[in-house]
């Protein structure tokens, strides 16, 4: 049997919903992958505790890519048993985003440490490490305008002088331009590395935790919709 009146109305905002959805789930996962990429290759920051929100944001996406297909299924045939699955694995879908949420913020709390000591590594390994390594570096530090972790005496293991630091510090970088330029600030830019990638890193996960929760806030939505689909077809209301 079919729906007629409000509850048609209804079922075709369902539908639209749904298609939101399969849009905000795309979207979470291109954002949990952007920010994954951010975390480990950018900043090779290698906490697995990093990981936690955007991993779980890309599931989420990848579950509601689909979940809202199924959903948009259910609302055109208006079956009930489907509609009742979508609005049950919906649910489901929002308590974690919440705990992604939650997670997100905790992890914003510990950014500090977290950077610092990845930061510290990353300065630590430059020199027996590989060409790509070192261009990741080189690139962090020409991107931010930054050196070392809190400012450029950080590379003071660098070179044998004590008084060097790599060229991706200088203002403006040339072969051998940071040689004995450590602290010249006319030459290398002294301001550490780690405000800066702090600031970036709770910027990206802020968007994580801002998303999480407007997409929730649809999803609510969603499922208000669905029970409301869901009472019109069980309420036998006349086939158009």
């Amino acid at each position: 049997m079919g729906v007629e009146g409000g509850m048609k109305f209804v079922k075709f905002l369902l539908f639209f919903f749904n298609f939101i959805f399969w849009l905000c789930g795309l979207a979470l996962i291109v954002l949990g992958i952007l920010v994954q990429v951010a975390l480990h290759s950018t900043f090779m920051i290698h906490d697995a505790s990093a990981s936690a929100a955007p991993l779980v944001i890309i599931g989420v996406g990848v579950v509601i890519f689909f979940i809202a297909f199924f959903g948009c299924c259910g609302a055109w045939k208006e079956n009930y048993c489907m509609i009742t699955t979508f609005a049950i694995f919906l649910s489901l879908v929002i308590i974690v985003e919440i705990g992604a949420a939650i997670a997100g913020y905790i992890f914003r709390g510990r950014v500090t440490g977290i950077v610092q000591n990845s930061l510290t590594e990353m300065i630590s390994k430059y020199n027996n490490s590989t060409d790509e390594f070192k261009r990741t570096v080189d690139k962090l530090q020409e991107d931010l305008k930054c050196c070392g972790v809190s400012n450029s005496s950080d590379w003071k293991n660098y070179k044998p002088d004590g008084n060097s630091v790599p060229d991706s510090c200088c203002l403006n970088v040339t072969v051998n331009c940071g040689v004995q330029a450590m602290t010249n600030a006319s030459r290398v830019h002294e301001e550490g590395c780690q405000t800066a990638v702090e600031d970036l890193l709770k910027k990206n996960i802020q968007w994580v935790i801002v998303a999480a929760l407007v997409i929730a806030f649809l999803q609510i939505m969603g499922i208000v919709f669905s029970c409301m689909l869901m009472r019109g077809i069980r309420s036998g209301y006349e086939v158009m």
